[in-house]
């Protein structure tokens, strides 16, 4: 494999894929196709060797661009997507754009030319779990974990319109043999992430002398992956995982956003209650919680950052070591959600 696509590979998860390529795989030769949408920065390609990095401004809905670009290449890796679920909230139509539209044109090019490809995809198709106080790890039985075959429940736009991807890939292994591999991954954490999200905006909030806010009572739980051991996990599907297969990729992090956020409190010697609490988000997700014992047992795959806490903590140096990175677009970014009393 000496030429690969990386969809998206200008934005948060998709860049810390290239960096993780670029850094072990010296005779890889990636092509980053992104749109460069408010998501995606050049800034996040910064310093990598352009004569194995290439970036290409384009859509992957174009299908003429798609065309010229897979045809010469080995395997396309798929992270490009619209992620944000409170947008999705306001406006539906970008994410059945992007996530759906621009998956088929992605999937069709790869059938036409036999070429690899591999879904980058989410938990949250999953739908949700029950809370449970007792996080993490104490006995979880049958059902209390996601794994490849619970079945599709998605509660947003954004991850119907992902489960949707998801499903057209799998059928179009079975009805065309496309060469394919699929992951879903749990929530992602680390450097170059937008700070829409909640781990950087809380940071950031601090940074800027902004209370932090948490969604209703925080008791919502997330599984917690650094975006390295994301990185790491999908080259090893992409190289090793069986044609077909769905794997998820999760690294046992379970923590409420409640706990989460005092840590980064604590971690940047706030007091442990200097939040305010403002009014849940619309079909605000329960819980998730990732079962990757298929990825480790049979491809041999093991997360290297399990300390969430250490993992939080060089989160944080990162943004306050890169104010430039993320200054100029908290204003417009906190008085979004301003009007909705976010």
């Amino acid at each position: 494999m000496k030429n690969i696509i990386v969809t998206g590979g200008a934005g948060f998860i998709g860049s810390n894929f290239v960096h993780y390529v670029v850094a072990n795989h010296p005779e890889v030769h990636v092509t980053v196709l992104d749109k460069l949408t408010y998501a995606g920065n050049k800034e996040n390609l910064a310093g990598l060797p352009t004569d194995r990095v290439e970036l290409i401004v384009g859509d992957i809905v174009d299908a003429d661009l798609v065309d010229r670009l897979v045809k010469d290449t080995d395997a396309v890796v798929h992270y490009a997507a619209e992620s944000h679920n409170d947008n999705s909230l306001e406006d539906p139509f970008p994410f059945v754009q992007t996530n759906i539209i621009g998956t088929y044109t992605l999937i069709e090019a790869c059938r036409k030319y036999d070429v690899h490809y591999h879904h980058v995809s989410t938990d949250e198709v999953y739908g949700d779990l029950a809370l449970r106080e007792d996080l993490p790890g104490h006995g979880e039985g049958p059902g209390e974990k996601f794994t490849a075959d619970t079945p599709y429940n998605p509660s947003s736009p954004y991850s119907s319109t992902k489960a949707g991807s998801d499903l057209l890939v799998k059928a179009w292994v079975r009805s065309f043999g496309l060469k394919a591999t699929l992951s879903n991954c749990s929530n992602n954490y680390g450097p170059y992430q937008h700070i829409e999200k909640f781990i950087p905006r809380q940071i950031t909030n601090i940074l800027s002398g902004i209370r932090p806010k948490l969604y209703g009572e925080g008791k919502n739980v997330r599984d917690w992956i650094h975006t390295n051991d994301h990185s790491s996990a999908v080259w090893t599907i992409l190289t090793k995982g069986r044609i077909g297969e769905t794997y998820l990729i999760g690294a046992d992090g379970e923590e409420n956003n409640k706990k989460v956020l005092e840590m980064i409190l604590e971690l940047m010697d706030q007091p442990a209650d200097a939040y305010d609490h403002v009014v849940d988000r619309a079909g605000h997700d329960l819980r998730y919680a990732i079962d990757s014992s298929a990825l480790r047992e049979e491809l041999g795959w093991t997360p290297q950052f399990t300390d969430f806490k250490e993992g939080l903590r060089d989160t944080i140096r990162w943004y306050t070591e890169n104010k430039k990175w993320w200054l100029a677009e908290k204003e417009a970014v906190e008085e979004k959600y301003a009007k909705n009393n976010q």
